[in-house]
């Protein structure tokens, strides 16, 4: 299935939007009291550290999103770069800690509802003994009327993300605009309050300096909504350039807000005696007097209603995106990948996120901490781990890979976000760390019992070490091979390439069958090396190698018509270039392999003794060997007398046929007239078999095949021609052909072989059990 795409609806003005929406609401609104208690006054610092390793992260980030604008941001990330284990554990990890986040941030709401009803029945007389938000008792579930505010802001905020990205957008933009209007005010009104001796009366540090970066991790929950807007980057326009001023920005803006604010609180309130449930409204109290002290609380509370939905809102939005984008990889069920007919949205990812959050606000939403800090633990490991696929991708030269934007100061910028990221989660609580651990592992079981099964995605890590496994140790080797996925695999057709300037038409071949089929293209730059060389020799060789090569495929890409088929390119360099095929095949899991024949090609000068161990099992998949006298493909021609490689000849025309258009003739040879109607009759049915009732049919009655092609040849362009009982790849090395007509003709020819259940003494020497 090919995978759904969402629409481009987000510009620059929301996506920062979604960042700054995400971070402002507990930032300011929940923790500074709690967090003050925690580091005194320097809680401020507290906030720039964590807002420092925000930032270095917040480059990482930038330079994967502009290369890989996808749906999923993180996972999509890592599950590129270090595979679907790894995968799971970002996917999953991501997707909990953001449902948690966003428990939390309703929870925040709910609180400041009540606040903001209780205050409205307190100046309605008529109707003060009304409870406007009842507590409910469902089981054992006691909920809490700030529960109940919670889950009706839960509802609308999954119903806003189900509608669609641009009315999520919207909103989101109005609700920051909004906010950051009414914290300006505040901040203006605030600073005619400050007084440093407020600040520096017990000392900047009363809790020691120790425990201001246990601060930081308590505040680092904050700072979660930058990365989130990666993974609306599929919905981006110009995502380029638009994704990392987002990202970066939105760091750099709540940084900003954060310091300014803060930093007035305890300038205001001593630092243990801000409110740890309504820190806000406490300073509201005392910087605005007499009138303007109701409009002042009042406006406050309506801002942090504004914080904590927008929190919430945007949340929800990347935590959907996040299951979507592992329904896609098949690390969650598929069904998920569904988009919405009318709103373009993946709206049974947005429905179950959503029920997901529903029952953390019901069975959690007594204990803020613990969302706030399972939310923070999680996203650390996700963040320590996005920095370990920006060093694969850049390490593994993947082709694809291909940033607008890059990190400063590679690779410390990707190594100080990672010991940072993984550092602070020393500073958590022990039962929080567990916690985090928990999902961790239930990421990892999940993946060996589901996910495993069903994923067909390789990393980048695991392709680099097992395309490598001369030159990496066992251990990296066998875990490599371990965990890997053993799901179906994408559909993927392996070219080998001995001159990339030379392989355009190769290419254009198996892009026709990779297009078939939903597949992809790996193209294998086989480089050989003298048995003398050491393959450490040739490996450190083959950097230089491989950006050629890689320049090279890249202009023979752009000069082919690929039919919009991925490509990826690497280089291997092997002491054996035949062997080498069959190994790239197995390794691969290639469900073809079109390989071309000819002068130049070291595999050409092969001999039946060297590839006796390749050989020795049956081929790994189907084979197609081309000899190339140009690619033209408008009138094909298909000699066949039955067998497993005539139904292969019989799946390459359907797929010319279907692709490009092609005229299909199928040649069957008889031994004279009076065969011919038996001949014609076997061919017709033959062709209805293989689903190419449409092709000419013709009947030669010479008895002569090699003649019959011959002279049929002279009006077709290209030549589909299955190997006999005597084994094509063994009489192709040895030099002697099972049909001299390969030679003699002037069109191509396209030589085909799949794997049967031959013995090994016929695959190798061509015997049949009647000779």
């Amino acid at each position: 299935m090919s995978d759904e795409e969402l629409a481009k609806d987000l510009g620059l003005i929301s996506a920062l939007a979604v960042g700054i929406g995400t971070m402002v609401g507990a930032g300011i609104f929940v923790l500074p009291g709690v967090a003050a208690a925690e580091a005194g006054p320097a809680v401020v610092l507290s906030f720039l550290i964590g807002g420092c390793i925000a930032m270095v992260n917040a480059f990482s980030v930038s330079e994967l999103g502009t290369a890989m604008p996808k749906a999923g941001g993180a996972y999509y990330y890592i599950n590129r770069g270090l595979g679907p284990l790894f995968g799971s554990i970002s996917g999953m990890g991501d997707w909990m800690g953001l449902a948690f986040a966003s428990a939390f941030y309703c929870i925040g709401f709910g609180g400041y509802l009540t606040t903001l009803l209780s205050g409205v029945v307190v100046s309605l007389p008529v109707v003060g003994t009304v409870d406007l938000l009842p507590t409910i008792v469902l089981g054992p579930l006691v909920l809490s009327d700030i529960q109940m505010g919670a889950l009706l802001a839960g509802i609308v905020f999954v119903g806003v993300n189900y509608i669609g990205a641009k009315e999520t957008g919207g909103v989101q933009t109005a609700i920051v605009t909004l906010l950051l209007g009414i914290l300006t005010i505040f901040a203006i009104v605030g600073f005619f309050s400050f007084d440093l001796e407020t600040v520096t009366a017990d000392g900047l540090t009363p809790e020691g300096t120790t425990a201001i970066l246990p601060g930081t991790a308590l505040v680092f929950v904050s700072y979660l909504g930058y990365a989130k807007i990666a993974t609306i980057g599929e919905e981006l326009k110009n995502p380029g350039r638009n994704l990392p001023i987002a990202i970066i920005g939105s760091v750099a803006i709540v940084m900003v807000i954060y310091s300014i604010l803060v930093g007035l609180m305890v300038g205001i309130i001593p630092y243990d005696s801000i409110s740890e449930s309504t820190p806000m409204s406490d300073v509201a109290n005392v910087i605005f007097e007499g009138n303007l002290g109701v409009i002042g609380v009042t406006s406050i509370t309506l801002a942090a209603l504004l914080a904590t939905a927008s929190s919430a809102n945007a949340s929800i939005l990347a935590s959907a995106r996040i299951n979507f984008a592992m329904g896609r990889d098949k690390i969650v069920t598929d069904w998920l990948n569904e988009i919405h007919p009318t709103f373009a949205t993946p709206y049974r990812s947005i429905a179950v996120t959503g029920l997901m959050i529903l029952f953390f606000i019901a069975a959690l939403g007594s204990d803020l901490e613990v969302l706030a800090k399972a939310a923070s633990v999680l996203h650390l490991v996700v963040y320590a781990l996005i920095n370990v696929a920006l060093v694969v991708f850049r390490e593994a030269d993947v082709p694809e890979y291909d940033p607008d934007f890059t990190v400063p100061f590679y690779p410390i910028t990707p190594i100080l976000g990672f010991s940072l990221s993984l550092g602070l989660i020393y500073f958590m609580k022990v039962e929080e760390i567990a916690l985090g651990l928990f999902f961790v592992v239930g990421a990892v079981v999940w993946y060996g019992v589901y996910a495993r099964n069903r994923t067909d995605r390789e990393g980048a890590l695991s392709n680099y070490i097992l395309s490598r496994p001369n030159e990496m140790p066992d251990a990296a080797v066998s875990a490599a091979n371990v965990a890997s996925p053993s799901g179906e695999s994408q559909y993927k057709v392996v070219v080998p390439v001995s001159n990339p300037r030379t392989e355009s038409d190769l290419l254009s071949l198996a892009s026709v069958f990779a297009k078939a089929n939903d597949g992809v293209v790996q193209a294998v730059h086989i480089v050989e090396v003298p048995d003398q060389t050491p393959l450490s020799e040739g490996s450190e060789h083959m950097r230089q190698i491989d950006t050629e090569s890689q320049q090279l495929m890249e202009r023979v890409r752009e000069s082919t018509d690929t039919m919009d088929v991925p490509v990826d390119v690497r280089t291997v360099v092997s002491h054996r270039a035949f062997e080498e095929v069959f190994d790239v095949a197995r390794r691969e899991k290639a469900d073809k392999v079109v390989m071309g024949w000819g002068p130049g090609r070291p595999w050409s000068a092969g001999r039946a003794e060297r590839p006796l161990d390749e050989l020795a099992h049956d081929l790994p998949c189907d084979f197609l060997v081309f000899h190339d006298r140009g690619l033209e493909t408008d009138r094909v021609l298909v000699p066949t007398a039955g067998g497993p490689d005539s139904d292969l000849s019989a799946e390459v025309a359907r797929y010319l046929r279907d692709q490009l258009g092609s005229e299909i003739t199928l040649l069957y040879a008889v031994d004279g007239d009076d065969e011919a109607a038996a001949g014609e009759r076997f061919l017709t049915e033959w062709a209805a078999e293989h689903g190419l009732e449409d092709a000419a049919i013709r009947i030669d009655t010479t008895g002569d095949v090699e003649g019959a092609i011959e002279g049929a040849a002279r009006e077709h362009s290209l030549i589909i021609m299955g190997a006999t009982e005597r084994g094509l790849l063994s009489r192709l090395v040895r030099g002697s052909l099972a049909y001299d007509v390969v030679h003699d003709v002037e069109c191509s020819v396209l030589m085909a072989e799949r794997p049967t259940s031959r013995s090994v003494r016929e695959r190798l020497f061509g015997l049949r059990r009647d000779e």
